[in-house]
């Protein structure tokens, strides 16, 4: 039964998509029309098979578009300059090993150092009004 079953699917798999939805409209009339017969027995399984091809191609369409989103590369997103909306500071890596405290005392002198000499080497320009 499940080799049947198997072999109306790979059938059904190889028609035509648009003919098979063309006839949709039509068995879908049928369907609602109730009479009991084998006839509309017939009908509810086509409707049941166009709406199960139907349905894996919609299927298919998702998951291929969720596989090509997923391979292309993204954009970066721009900065936004506003603090508060700028997300959690990014959190110290534990796993380097830790700063020698006597290279950073050194490292704070020497910018120290750089500041007041760039304090000293400033030109101080006089405006006056002219004559």
């Amino acid at each position: 039964m499940e080799k049947l079953l198997l072999k109306i699917a790979r059938q059904l798999n190889g028609l035509d998509e648009a003919s098979l939805m063309a006839l949709w409209p039509q068995y879908l009339e049928r369907v609602q029309d109730f009479d009991g017969s084998q006839e509309w027995e017939d009908a509810a399984i086509v409707f049941s098979l166009l709406n199960a091809v139907r349905s894996k191609n919609q299927l298919f369409n998702v998951k291929l578009a969720e596989k090509i989103a997923a391979e292309k590369p993204r954009e970066p997103k721009p900065k936004d300059i506003r603090p508060w909306r700028q997300g959690p500071k990014k959190r110290p890596d534990y796993d380097k090993p830790p700063v020698d405290n006597r290279a950073r005392r050194r490292a704070r002198e020497l910018l120290r150092e750089r500041e007041e000499r760039a304090s000293h080497s400033a030109n101080i320009l006089q405006f006056r009004p002219k004559d």
